[in-house]
C-alpha cells in the first residue's frame, strides 16, 4: 500500500499501524507527492509474484474478478488484461447513468474488437493485470516518459499498454471480470476528466501510429476511425452553424444523419446489452457535441500542459 505524501499522516497512521500487524500487507510512505505513476512504479517494485493486478482507490472487485483475469494470463504471450468497467454510482445522477453506459460500450464494443483482434489498446487503469516478466523490461522506459521535454505523468494506462504491445505482447479484454469505479457526478469534474484523457490519447496515439504496422490491420482501421470520427463530427456542426448563420436555413440533412446514426447505436447496444435504458444514451450526443468536441480541441492545443486537474 502506497501513501503519495499524504498531507495528513497523523489523521491515517491509526489505519497503518493496525494493518501493519497484518503480513499481508506492507506500506510504503513516499516522502512527498510524486503522482500515481511514480508511487505505481514503487509499489510493483517492491512486491513480488508472477502477476501484478493495479487497483484505483476508488474501485471495487467482483469476487471472481482477480482469478478470471489469472486465468486469462496463463497464456504467455498476453501481457496485460483488463475487466468490464461499470460505476459504482450510477445510480447517483443522470450523468452517472450516463457514464456507466458509456463504459459498456467502451468495454464491449471497442475494447472487445480490439480483443477479437489481439491487442486491447488501453488496460484501463482503475483495475488491469501485467505479466510482472514483461514489465520487468518496460519499467524503465514507463518512469522516463517525457513529451516536449516535461515528465508525463497521467494517461499511464495506455502508455503501459502501448509498451506492452511496442514489446511484443498481447493485450486482453475479460468482458465476465467485473470491476466497479466511482465516475464523476457534475459536469465539471467530468469534463476535467475528459480534458486529461483526451491529451492522454493524442499523446500516445502518436506512439501506437509506429505499432500499427505490425497489428491486425482492423487495429488500423480502429485508430483512424476514432481519430477522424470527432473531426468529421466537428466539421459537420461547424458548417451547419454556419449554415444557419449565413442563410438563415436548417441543416435537415446533418441533423437528420446525426440523429440517425445516435438512434441506430443506442438501439444495437440496447438489443446486445438487453437493458432498454441504453436508449436514454441518445442524451450523450448533445454532451458529445457541444461539450466534448470543445474539450477535445483545447486538449489538442495545450498537449503540453500536463496538470492532473483533479486533485
Amino acid at each position: 500500500v502506497v501513501d503519495d505524501g499524504s498531507w495528513n499522516r497523523e489523521d491515517v497512521a491509526p489505519v497503518h499501524q493496525e494493518f501493519a500487524r497484518d503480513p499481508r500487507f506492507n506500506f510504503i510512505p513516499l516522502p512527498k507527492n510524486v503522482g500515481k505513476r511514480k508511487a505505481q512504479i514503487a509499489a510493483i517494485r517492491c512486491s513480488s509474484g508472477d502477476l501484478v493486478l493495479n487497483v484505483d482507490s476508488d474501485t471495487i472487485l467482483a469476487s471472481d474478478m482477480v482469478g478470471k483475469l489469472a486465468l486469462r494470463m496463463q497464456d504467455a504471450e498476453i501481457g496485460a488484461a483488463m475487466g468490464q468497467l461499470t460505476a459504482s454510482n450510477r445510480n447517483a445522477t443522470w450523468l452517472t447513468g450516463l457514464i456507466d453506459m458509456e463504459y459498456w460500450l467502451a468495454c464491449n464494443e471497442e475494447r472487445a474488437a480490439q480483443a477479437r483482434f489481439g491487442a486491447v489498446m488501453c488496460c484501463c487503469g482503475p483495475c488491469a493485470m501485467y505479466r510482472r516478466s514483461a514489465l520487468d523490461l518496460l519499467l524503465d522506459q514507463y518512469e522516463a516518459q517525457y513529451f516536449r521535454g516535461k515528465p508525463s505523468d497521467f494517461g499511464e494506462d495506455r502508455h503501459l499498454t502501448i509498451l506492452m504491445l511496442k514489446a511484443g505482447f498481447r493485450t486482453e479484454y475479460v468482458s465476465d471480470a467485473y470491476a466497479a469505479t466511482l465516475v464523476p457526478d457534475g459536469l465539471g469534474p467530468y469534463l476535467r476528466q475528459q480534458l486529461r484523457w483526451a491529451r492522454s490519447t493524442f499523446r500516445d496515439t502518436l506512439l501506437a501510429l509506429r505499432l500499427l504496422p505490425g497489428l491486425d490491420p482492423y487495429l488500423t482501421l480502429d485508430v483512424i476511425g476514432q481519430n477522424l470520427g470527432p473531426l468529421l463530427l466537428a466539421f459537420s456542426v461547424v458548417t451547419g452553424i454556419a449554415q444557419v448563420a449565413v442563410t438563415g436555413t436548417v441543416p435537415w440533412w446533418t441533423v437528420l444523419m446525426i440523429a440517425s446514426m445516435t438512434f441506430v447505436r443506442c438501439a444495437v447496444a440496447a438489443f446486445r446489452a438487453r437493458q432498454l435504458r441504453f436508449l436514454a444514451f441518445s442524451l450523450h450526443t448533445p454532451i458529445n457535441i457541444f461539450l466534448l468536441l470543445p474539450v477535445k480541441a483545447y486538449a489538442l492545443c495545450t498537449l503540453s500542459n500536463s496538470d492532473w486537474l483533479s486533485r
